[in-house]
C-alpha cells in the first residue's frame, strides 16, 4: 500500500512565543543536536514514505536551511520525493487559520500522486513510530479515519487540543476539540490517516464552505453527524507533546531522563538529523558537568547540571548552568549563573549576569542577544 505524507510545519508557531519568531515551530532545536521535524520525518522515511508535502507559511529559511537535499533522511528533495509547499504556490494570499485550510496548498500534489494513502502529522510531537503498522491497522478498520492517540494524559482539568473516547474496538464513540477531556480519553497525537481520495473531497466540499479546522469542522462535526467513521491507534511509548514554551521546556529536560532516551532513539526506528561533523566537547580540569545532555564541539570549564547543551557552546571556568537549555553557539561567561533559562543560538551571557526563571516559567533569551 503506496502512502504519502504531509507534514504541518507552522501550525503551534503562535504559542512558541520568542522560539518562532524568526523560525517555524518545526525548526526549532531539540534535544542537544535534533530539530523539531526531525523526529515525524524520520518516522515517515523509516515506514518507507518517500513523497512528503511540507506546508510552510513564513520564516521557513531554517527549516529549508536544516532539510538541504533531505538526504541524511534518505529522501530526496524533488517533485517526486520531499517538496515545500509554501502559501504562494497555489496562490494563496492569505494566512491560512486551520489544516484544512492550509491543505488547499497541498492539492497540486495530491492530486498528482498515486498513493492510496495519505498521513498527515504535525511537527511538534517527539516520538518513534512505525507508520506501517498504522497504516495496517486502519485498512483492518475500514473506518474512514484513523487518528493516532496517546492515553494517560488526560485529567479533567488540562485542556486538550483533541481527545476522543474509544470502545473495545479501538473505535472512536467520543470526542471533544479544546476541552478539558476527563480521565480514560485519549489525546490526538496530530497524527491522520486517510485514503488519499477521501482527503481530497473533503478539502474541495469543506473549505469553499469556510471550514479550516481539521479536527473540529471535518472530523467531530462529520462524526456526530453518523457520517464519518474514526479508528483510534493507541500509542504505546513516549510521546512528547511541544505545544508551549513550557511543555518544550518539560520535554527537553525529560530526555535527561534514560527510559524516555530509550523510546524515543531506538535502532529499529531510528531519528535522523543534519550531519555536522565537529570536534570532540573538550572538558576542562575543573568542569564539573551532571546528568546533562552534551553535543559535540562544546568547550566546559565551568559546571552544568541537569541541562540540555547544544553543539559549540562555551561554558566558561566559574560558570553555572541548572536545569536549562543552552542552544548552538552560546558563550556562557566567568562568574556567570542560569536557572530554568531557554538561551537560543548564539547568546552571549556576561561576567557576573544571573538569570533565573522557573520550572513552570522558564526565562527565553533570544537569539544572538548579549545579556
Amino acid at each position: 500500500m503506496e502512502t504519502m505524507g504531509i507534514i504541518f510545519s507552522n501550525i503551534y508557531d503562535s504559542y512558541m512565543g520568542a522560539l518562532t519568531e524568526i523560525r517555524t515551530s518545526a525548526s526549532i532545536p531539540v534535544g542537544g543536536r535534533y530539530r523539531q521535524i526531525d523526529f515525524i520525518l524520520s518516522n515517515m522515511a523509516n515506514s518507507g514514505i518517500r513523497h512528503i508535502g511540507i506546508i510552510t507559511k513564513y520564516n521557513y529559511q531554517s527549516l529549508m536551511d536544516h532539510l538541504g537535499s533531505c538526504q541524511e533522511w534518505d529522501l530526496q528533495l524533488s517533485t517526486n520525493g520531499v517538496v515545500f509547499l509554501p502559501p504562494f504556490a497555489t496562490g494563496h494570499t492569505g494566512i491560512y487559520r486551520g489544516k484544512l485550510e492550509a491543505m488547499q496548498t497541498a492539492l497540486p500534489v495530491l492530486e498528482s500522486g498515486n498513493q492510496d494513502y495519505v498521513i498527515l502529522a504535525d511537527s511538534n510531537v517527539m516520538c518513534a513510530i512505525d507508520f506501517r503498522e498504522v497504516i495496517e491497522r486502519h485498512v483492518e478498520s475500514g473506518c474512514d479515519v484513523t487518528v493516532v492517540a496517546k492515553a494517560g494524559l488526560t485529567d479533567g482539568k488540562t485542556t486538550q487540543h483533541f481527545a476522543l473516547r474509544i470502545d473495545g474496538n479501538n473505535r472512536a464513540v467520543g470526542m471533544g476539540v479544546d476541552y478539558n477531556a476527563p480521565v480514560g480519553d485519549l489525546v490526538g497525537m496530530g497524527m491522520f490517516v486517510m485514503s488519499r481520495k477521501k482527503l481530497i473531497e473533503t478539502i474541495q466540499e469543506t473549505v469553499p464552505h469556510g471550514k479550516y479546522h481539521l479536527e473540529r469542522d471535518f472530523i467531530m462535526e462529520e462524526f456526530n453527524a453518523k457520517r464519518l467513521s474514526v479508528n483510534v491507534y493507541p500509542f504505546q511509548n513516549v510521546a512528547l507533546f511541544n505545544q508551549s514554551v513550557e511543555s518544550y521546556f518539560k520535554n527537553n529536560m525529560a530526555m535527561l531522563q534514560p527510559e524516555v532516551r530509550r523510546s524515543l532513539f531506538r535502532s529499529e526506528v531510528p531519528i535522523y538529523t543534519k550531519v555536522r561533523d565537529e570536534v570532540p566537547s573538550h572538558y576542562g580540569p575543573d568542569a564539573q558537568i551532571s546528568n546533562c545532555m552534551v553535543a559535540d564541539g562544546c568547550r566546559l570549564d565551568g559546571s552544568a547540571e541537569n541541562s540540555v547543551i547544544f553543539r559549540e557552546v562555551t561554558l566558561e571556568e566559574g560558570c553555572q548552568v541548572q536545569d536549562s537549555i543552552v542552544m548552538q553557539g552560546s558563550v556562557i561567561e566567568k562568574g556567570a549563573s542560569i536557572q530554568y533559562t531557554i538561551l537560543d543560538k548564539n547568546v552571549t551571557v556576561k561576567s557576573g549576569t544571573k538569570l533565573l526563571g522557573s520550572p513552570d516559567h522558564p526565562l527565553v533569551i533570544r537569539k544572538g542577544v548579549t545579556v
